[in-house]
């Protein structure tokens, strides 16, 4: 089992990089499944998904577009309870089915907000894919996402575009905190 060490934590793999793209292949069936017909507008959530965003969207073949939008609310492990717009979406989502393409969902905060925003400017319908779900952490039932990778238990995990204060990202695999 490989491990890394960041910031005087050792994560060890969790995920490997065949088991992520068996997820990442289930999510898009589904969305394949669930959009055809349609032209979704799918909007990445920036900096976290977007390695799965990529993986995933190679998969999908309904027609549809993508944009992203840059949001935070962790610092460090943890997080800050507050959703802070880095980089505001840039493209029209009246009359459009969105999915928010997420990284992982644990208290919600971030989706609940999003979706809230959506629905404000216009969409048509808003779900959510997220690569990882962590279902013991959530506080807003509104955010569950509709299309889940793999759901996990309150570990703090790293790799796959997941990160601890901005690096860790490139790793192909994903890693947890190693107890």
């Amino acid at each position: 089992m490989r491990t890394v060490q960041e910031q005087g934590h050792l994560f060890e793999e969790w995920l490997t990089p065949e088991q992520i793209n068996s997820d990442v292949q289930l999510v898009a069936d589904q969305i394949n499944k669930d959009y055809e017909g349609k032209e979704p507008l799918f909007v990445v959530v920036l900096n976290g998904a977007f390695i799965f965003a990529s993986d995933l969207l190679k998969k999908v073949k309904v027609h549809s577009e993508i944009t992203f939008i840059r949001v935070s609310s962790y610092w460090g492990m943890a997080s800050t309870g507050k959703l802070e717009f880095l980089v505001p979406l840039q493209q029209s989502v009246r009359g459009r089915d969105v999915v928010i393409v997420e990284d992982v969902v644990d208290t919600g905060l971030t989706i609940h907000q999003l979706k809230a925003h959506m629905r404000a400017e216009g969409a048509t319908s808003v779900r959510v894919a997220s690569m990882l779900f962590k279902p013991d952490k959530l506080e807003y039932n509104d955010a569950k996402p509709d299309y889940i990778g793999r759901s996990i238990t309150n570990e703090f995990v790293i790799g796959y575009g997941l990160d601890l204060d901005g690096f860790m990202r490139n790793l192909d695999a994903i890693y947890k905190v190693k107890q």
